[in-house]
């Protein structure tokens, strides 16, 4: 995994972190941002689009959260526990907010049944991490 690569070649001490669940949540977030974005475009093909309203924001302001989150974590220098852990609670209940939000239309959509299986591994690996945050 190149996040993985990219944590070791990492210059200074990271501290006590947990690389491998640092690594795994970089990912989850990237990946869920990149399937809610597929997914809100995939409810703009649907027939009943008007239905879908919440749903595509719900997925935009997730992969939005998402991103900022993957980025953030990537960043080392400066690091600063209280921000990190504020953009994980936020990705976390993001992704729970569209994961049920796709859940209810899951039985109709297909692309919404996957998104909603992204974002709530992706809630679980926020989760995971600032469990070891310090």
């Amino acid at each position: 995994m190149a996040h993985t690569k990219m944590l070791e070649a990492y210059p200074k001490d990271l501290g006590n972190i947990d690389k491998e669940k640092l690594a795994e949540c970089i990912a989850a977030c990237f990946e869920c941002a990149q399937v809610c974005t597929a997914c809100a475009d995939a409810c703009l093909s649907e027939d009943m689009v008007a239905d879908l309203t919440k749903c595509i924001r719900t997925d935009l302001d997730c992969a939005d959260i998402c991103v900022a989150t993957g980025n953030a974590l990537s960043r080392h220098t400066g690091y600063d526990a209280n921000v990190t852990r504020t953009l994980l609670e936020a990705c976390a209940t993001t992704c729970k907010a569209c994961g049920d939000e796709c859940e209810s239309h899951a039985d109709m959509h297909e692309h919404c049944r996957i998104c909603a299986e992204v974002c709530r591994r992706c809630e679980q690996a926020c989760r995971d991490l600032l469990t070891n945050l310090r």
